[in-house]
Order: structure tokens, then C-alpha cells, then sequence
């Protein structure tokens, strides 16, 4: 009587466990290439054709630690310009000026300013 209770009880724990018909566990699918360009995520819908376009900007002026720097960005479509800027060790300012776009890739241009101080 007891091999048949282990029996059922080893039968059921198997397949709560999921190891019965086919072994199949439960993974969440979040599809790649949604029908008609757009998918859900998180409950909401995606749009993956829509024309990206933004502005940014965000700065520090901090007298007291002398921590100095920006940064702008602005992207409309494939095209991304921008600039940032922070205080070298030396004193210098380090300006550098990007621009990205699938045609000609990242270019940057940096720039310093002032005059390196030694101690």
C-alpha cells in the first residue's frame, strides 16, 4: 500500500512540475517582428516605423567643487548633432563637437580651451 501511495504521490509532483508531456516550462515571447510594424510592450502599443525626433539638454555650474560641464543633443531622424563639455584635471575645458548619421558615421571634433595648470 505504501509503494502505491509513493507511486501517485511521485506521479503528481512530476507533473506539477511540468516534466510530463514534453517537458514544456512557460517562457514569456516578446515578439521581434511584430505584424504591421508595430508590437506591444508592456501592454502598450510600439510604433517601430515612426520618425524619431528630440532635443536635449543638461548642464552644471557648481561653484563651490568647480564641476563645470553640458551637453545638447538633438537627433531628427537618422541624423544626431550634439556637444559636451567638462573640465580636464589640467584646468582645460574639453569641448568636443559629434555628429552621426548613416551616411557618414560618428565624427567628433574636440576642442580644448584654456590653459593646463601645473602643480
Amino acid at each position: 500500500m505504501f509503494a502505491k501511495i509513493f507511486a501517485v504521490s511521485v506521479l503528481i509532483a512530476v507533473a506539477q512540475a511540468g516534466y510530463l508531456h514534453g517537458g514544456a516550462t512557460s517562457y514569456a515571447q516578446i515578439s521581434s517582428t511584430p505584424e504591421h510594424g508595430s508590437g506591444s510592450y508592456g501592454g502598450h502599443a510600439v510604433d517601430y516605423h515612426s520618425h524619431p525626433k528630440y532635443e536635449f539638454n543638461y548642464g552644471v555650474q557648481d561653484p563651490h567643487t568647480g564641476d563645470h560641464k553640458f551637453q545638447q543633443e538633438t537627433r531628427d531622424g537618422d541624423v544626431v548633432k550634439g556637444s559636451y563639455s567638462l573640465v580636464e584635471p589640467d584646468g582645460t575645458t574639453r569641448i568636443v563637437h559629434y555628429t552621426a548619421d548613416d551616411h557618414n558615421g560618428f565624427n567628433a571634433v574636440v576642442e580644448k580651451q584654456g590653459h593646463p595648470i601645473h602643480y
